[in-house]
């Protein structure tokens, strides 16, 4: 995951360490389907620092943005292949891939009533491009223009086929910009809407922000006047909840979702629950590094090979539990562009000695850093770098591994000084492109010493499949991508854990998204 993602990952790990146990939510009014306003309780484990939009990029935070302001463009439920209008009608991608034009549907209202124009929108986008929050990078180097009362445009100084994926990000809400600004918005550094924002809404969307406690609660209203399908549900309850507790509240009907169970904890759920298992968009991988001066080692291509042949996918995957999914390349299997499962790689423990023998290395030691306390999806790294280290051991291989706290691992990871690296990547954004950071000379590929010239076809397929327009061009140049990166890159995807949610059987409608989590306003009642 991406720098900026990584820290949220550095986040989620403390959020998850000093989640508040919850009170068991006896104060709340559990859903229920007959008579008076319907609650929904929601526990997770919180990673929020705002609601305000402009500065949000957490992902308790993108669940209360999804619910509180509309985007341009959305996703049709859990199908994030292709973006679908919400406050837009319709977006036109021009054919040198630089202009994105976006007409506005008519009738959409703020909370207070007043009508949603392109002028809100420009200010929006804007304000959250050069305010310098967390996601302004989502719109580097984008320009946003009003063409008309109803068009707008968004003009890059390269192909960006990948805006229409980015914009359905809540943090790109569209915030009523006369109140917004009444309250200290601006489209700089100066901007002091957050602590407004925090407190009321300035959206459009289904929910409104009732009370907002960064450590604690989350509690969102229906919206009286929002201009679309009302929600089935008129307050949302979004408790911090340590996981364990999450479990024992959805069991007795202290919550109706508990977001964040491992996937040992959701074993045995009662029949009278609903138990979504789902690969999550999460993207376990081991890296090899690259540069000499860190190791002369897994710098042979050869030894990277015997990896990749000696890790055994199945017993991961068993580890990892139902619902989690080997990651045949990078790009995770909900995103276009993802290989298909039949190219996933194969344990082949002969092949491998073969390919170690062939390295020239004899009896290599190799050091495996990694997180000691992070967990993913509720996955530990512990256990999967202890069968890593098994399954290297029976290949020749001996792995001396070296847990540190998540802060001096990822200095290391980030600096490009780990030999051997477990670590997980989820997507800034749903789209193939932010996969190019594994490349020589990018992100992720400078962490495992991978420097720009290092291999010019993979680079080179890179460059192609940045500029491809259409989605049938983009997916066949983001296969071919990984199928090089997968032959001789120095990176070995391992799985994708399962993304477990536990819901009353009252809830209905839940799909578990990538990027928001869930829809709260998607959700019904029976």
């Amino acid at each position: 995951m991406a720098t900026r993602s990584q820290t949220a990952a550095v986040l989620l790990a403390g959020a998850l360490a000093l989640a508040a146990c919850g009170s068991g939510g006896g104060s709340q009014t559990p859903a229920a389907s007959g008579g008076g306003g319907k609650t929904l309780v929601i526990d997770t484990s919180f990673d929020l620092k705002t609601a305000d939009p402009g500065r949000t990029y957490e992902p308790t935070g993108l669940i209360v943005g999804k619910a509180v302001y509309e985007t341009l463009l959305t996703f049709d439920g859990a199908d994030v292949t292709k973006p679908v209008p919400a406050l837009a009608e319709s977006y036109e991608l021009s054919k040198d891939g630089k202009i994105l034009t976006l007409k506005l549907k008519k009738g959409a209202t703020f909370a207070d009533g007043s009508p949603l124009t392109a002028d809100d929108v420009v200010f929006s986008l804007t304000r959250v491009r050069d305010m310098k929050g967390t996601p302004s990078f989502l719109l580097d180097g984008v320009e946003v223009a009003k063409t008309d009362d109803s068009t707008i445009t968004l003009t890059s100084k390269a192909a960006n086929p990948a805006l229409p994926y980015i914009l359905p990000n809540p943090a790109l809400g569209i915030l009523n910009s006369k109140v917004a600004k009444e309250h200290g918005a601006t489209t700089d550094a100066q901007d002091k809407a957050e602590q407004y924002l925090n407190s009321a809404s300035a959206g459009s969307g289904p929910y409104m922000i009732e009370s907002f406690n960064v450590s604690s609660q989350v509690t969102l209203k229906a919206n009286p006047k929002y201009y679309g399908a009302k929600p089935a549900y008129d307050k949302v309850v979004i408790r911090n909840v340590e996981a364990a507790t999450q479990k024992l509240n959805v069991q007795r009907g202290d919550s109706q979702i508990a977001l964040n169970l491992s996937g040992d904890q959701v074993t045995g759920m009662p029949a009278t629950l609903q138990v979504k298992k789902t690969a999550s968009a999460n993207v376990i991988f081991l890296l090899a590094n690259q540069d000499s001066a860190i190791s002369k080692t897994t710098t042979n291509p050869k030894f990277v090979e015997a990896v990749r042949k000696g890790v055994d996918y199945a017993g991961l995957l068993e580890l990892a539990g139902e619902g989690s999914a080997q990651a045949p390349g990078v790009i995770p299997s909900q995103l276009l562009g993802a290989l298909p499962a039949d190219q996933a790689a194969k344990r082949d423990v002969e092949s491998a000695k073969a390919a170690l023998a062939a390295s020239g290395v004899s009896n290599p030691t190799v050091k495996l850093e990694y997180p000691s306390e992070l967990t993913v999806n509720g996955l530990s790294f512990q256990p999967l770098a202890e069968r890593v280290q098994a399954n290297l051991k029976e290949v020749g291989i001996t792995v001396d591994l070296q847990p540190a706290p998540v802060t001096t691992a990822l200095d290391n990871y980030r600096n490009g000084k780990e030999e051997m690296g477990l670590w997980y990547w989820g997507p800034d954004y749903p789209d193939p492109s932010d996969y190019l950071a594994f490349l020589p000379g990018k992100t992720v590929g400078l962490r495992a010493g991978w420097k720009a010239g290092a291999a010019k076809e993979i680079e080179a397929a890179g460059d192609k499949a940045a500029t491809a327009i259409g989605d049938d061009a983009r997916k066949a140049a983001y296969v071919d991508v990984q199928t090089k990166l997968n032959a001789s890159g120095p990176f070995v995807p391992l799985i994708q854990p399962s993304q477990n949610i536990v819901t009353a059987a009252s809830v209905t409608g839940l799909e578990y998204h990538p990027v928001w989590t869930v829809d709260v306003a998607d959700l019904g009642v029976k």
